[in-house]
């Protein structure tokens, strides 16, 4: 006996952090690209005849997404509904809203009772009976707030590590709980949002809401379970691989930025048995590649030229989000073609070039001189000398320098 799941993670459709929008649907184009991968995976659970999909967690970068969004969510989540594919929406971090009570982002599909969709909000075991009669035994580990632990627990913040430790030590009971509990005959699928312990982290660190809920490596890999479906690290891997159950972070379904730049995207089809599974990696089509390009320069000789041989030929760049980061001796800052540069990357979907100007030069003191002996005055009258800083502006910084330290703001 098997189930046929469609495994995702990380969707963030609305992360529209480069780019334009499009004129005909006035959708930032980097929202196209996201929505573009979420058509993919729908695609092709509608094609391949999923038994089951699981999200597990993260539908937008933030708990307040726009309704246009939440509009295009809705559409791709009705699409599975009407094709009649079960689907479960497990809770992210950025799913949730630190006040309690308040409805979470994809709190929709709940309250319209949408057929063949159930929202997973609360850690659950669920049976055959809750999932459309599949059978299948499904775990959930919904992100779990900081702020509702306490309130649950009527804590203080006081000792945020003892919290979160009797956290992990009461998710980690009530899941062992739910092992003895489940049938053997059945396929077990254990669900979570969640950082694992030897998880390989990626760019999602710079978008994480919260602290994170950290799961014993030994509580996800224990072999009573037949898959592991994890989201919230957007790096892909298997933190099992080769041995039963696979425990899966697919990854996010776009790069976010250019943490993410090296990684590709995927999604799971795997084949989910009692004591063994199956597993597939679908890479995802058309992610918008990220290039970042370094250039160092040590002097002002043919600066330009050695500039654009530090980028990718065009037809690379093509589409292509593109960041060139220039670190040079500040003299050479006037040597630098920003238009020779930018025609040459004409073709990127968006270019950036980030300027890290160094200050070569040393003070130097003369042999009766000692750092200690000079006042901060002196020490930044020498410091001018060495930064070729306009004349007429030295004296004016000056000023208004020993302003500041003495206190005489007039």
């Amino acid at each position: 006996m098997s189930i046929k799941l469609l495994h995702f993670a990380d969707a963030h459709i609305d992360m529209a952090n480069y780019g334009r929008h499009d004129p005909q649907t006035g959708l930032p184009l980097r929202v196209l690209d996201f929505l573009r991968s979420l058509d993919e995976i729908v695609d092709t659970a509608i094609a391949e005849r999923v038994d089951l999909v699981i999200f597990a967690g993260d539908a937008y970068k933030d708990r307040a997404p726009a309704p246009t969004f939440q509009r295009e969510w809705g559409k791709r989540i009705m699409r599975l509904s009407q094709a009649r594919i079960p689907t479960l929406l497990l809770i992210g971090n950025h799913d949730i809203s630190p006040a309690a009570g308040r409805a979470h982002a994809i709190q929709e599909f709940d309250t319209l009772q949408v057929p063949f969709v159930r929202v997973l909000a609360k850690p659950e075991f669920l049976g055959p009976a809750d999932l459309w009669d599949l059978p299948l035994q499904v775990i959930a580990v919904p992100w779990i707030s900081r702020s509702g632990f306490l309130a649950a627990l009527e804590t203080s913040a006081a000792d945020s590590a003892q919290v979160f430790s009797n956290l992990e030590t009461r998710i980690s009971d009530l899941v062992q709980d739910w092992l003895v509990e489940a049938d053997p005959s059945l396929p077990t699928i254990l669900t979570a949002h969640a950082s694992v312990q030897g998880a390989a982290f990626g760019a999602e660190r710079t978008v994480m809401l919260g602290a994170d809920l950290v799961l014993p490596g030994g509580l996800v890999k224990d072999p009573r379970l037949d898959y592991v479906a994890l989201g919230h690290i957007h790096k892909p891997q298997d933190l099992n691989e080769g041995g039963h159950p696979p425990v899966i972070y697919p990854g996010s379904i776009e790069r976010v930025d250019f943490g993410e730049a090296r990684d590709d995207k995927f999604f799971i089809l795997a084949e989910v048995a009692p004591g063994k599974t199956k597993v597939e990696w679908r890479q995802l089509a058309g992610v918008r590649p990220f290039i970042d390009c370094y250039a160092t320069l040590e002097d002002d000789r043919d600066v330009t030229d050695r500039l654009l041989a530090a980028l990718p030929e065009p037809s690379r760049i093509q589409g292509a989000i593109l960041r060139l980061t220039i670190s040079y001796p500040r003299d050479c800052e006037k040597l630098i073609d920003e238009a020779a540069l930018r025609s040459h990357a004409a073709a990127a979907f968006e270019f950036h070039m980030i300027k890290r100007p160094r200050l070569d030069a040393r003070v130097r003191l003369s042999a009766d001189q000692a750092v200690a002996s000079l006042s901060p005055l002196e020490l930044l009258d020498a410091y001018w000398g060495v930064t070729h800083l306009d004349p007429d502006a030295a004296p004016v910084l000056s000023k208004l320098a020993a302003e500041i330290i003495s206190g005489d703001e007039t």
